[in-house]
């Protein structure tokens, strides 16, 4: 593939703009900051693509000045920077209720959500972290299949030993269906169409820009998909093997040192 002078930048937010490990709720760091505002004022165009729910992802955008459509919840909705919904993704409702079976049949906590509420059916580490990260409150629902709320994500929160094993016996039983992400505590459900690569790609064509012209950067198994399509992509260092593995480079550098690099480079 013949690659192009890079016209838009699509950015991971959690260890890709803020350094792994730090409070959801921090933003990125006067480095960053000062890239990503180099780059908007020579016309590159920069867009945010997170796993984060649309509260957790405007407030990063605001405070980089970014005016551009939201890729959230892995690629399940895309926003408008006002909040309006471009689209989303539902997972088909009767697969829904089966995983939430499955899930409550080993006892493992399920959360359930779509574009503003986050249902769980109890608490947990890892589903306060990711509350706190989407800037939303978590509600405890023993019965999320029962409260109206159409998902376009579910989790189920295992642990390091058994989430592997869950993402392949779901994967299997609904190849056709599901985009399963394997996390080491949790496997993310989402409807076969949604993705980080498949909503940049659409918002790309969107705005008239091939994908040799696209740069994305991220860290984690929920990039790959971007990491692949774009014609330009990175992770930094301390990247998982996931995404070690799809990025064309790998950035050097602590924390996020070498995604602040990178892009000062975009710009010369």
């Amino acid at each position: 593939m013949s690659l192009d002078a890079i016209r838009l930048v699509a950015l991971d937010i959690d260890g890709t703009l803020l350094e792994p490990g730090v409070d959801p709720r921090d933003m990125p760091g006067d480095k960053m900051t000062a890239a990503i505002q180099r780059m908007q004022e020579r016309g590159i165009i920069v867009v945010l693509a997170s796993g984060r729910m649309y509260p957790g992802t405007v407030s990063v955008a605001k405070h980089l000045n970014i005016d551009q459509p939201l890729i959230c919840q892995q690629g399940a909705s895309l926003h408008n920077r006002n909040g309006s919904l471009r689209y989303g993704f539902s997972i088909d409702k009767k697969i829904a209720v089966e995983l939430v079976d499955y899930a409550m049949r080993d006892g493992w906590p399920v959360a359930w959500f779509d574009s503003e509420r986050y249902l769980v059916t109890r608490a947990c580490d890892e589903a306060d972290f990711f509350a706190k990260a989407s800037g939303i409150s978590m509600e405890i629902h023993r019965e999320p299949h029962r409260s109206g709320v159409v998902p376009t994500g579910i989790d189920i929160i295992s642990n390091k030993e058994r989430a592997s094993a869950i993402h392949a016996e779901i994967s299997t039983r609904y190849p056709e269906q599901l985009h399963v992400l394997n996390f080491p505590s949790v496997t993310a459900v989402h409807a076969v169409g949604a993705s980080k690569g498949k909503a940049l790609e659409k918002l790309a064509q969107d705005l008239g820009i091939r994908r040799t012209e696209v740069l994305a950067i991220g860290d984690s198994v929920n990039d790959v998909s971007m990491l692949m399509w774009a014609g330009h992509s990175a992770a930094p260092e301390h990247c998982d093997e996931f995404a070690r593995n799809s990025a064309k480079e790998i950035l050097k550098g602590e924390g996020v040192e070498g995604v602040v690099a990178k892009l000062n480079g975009v710009v010369g």
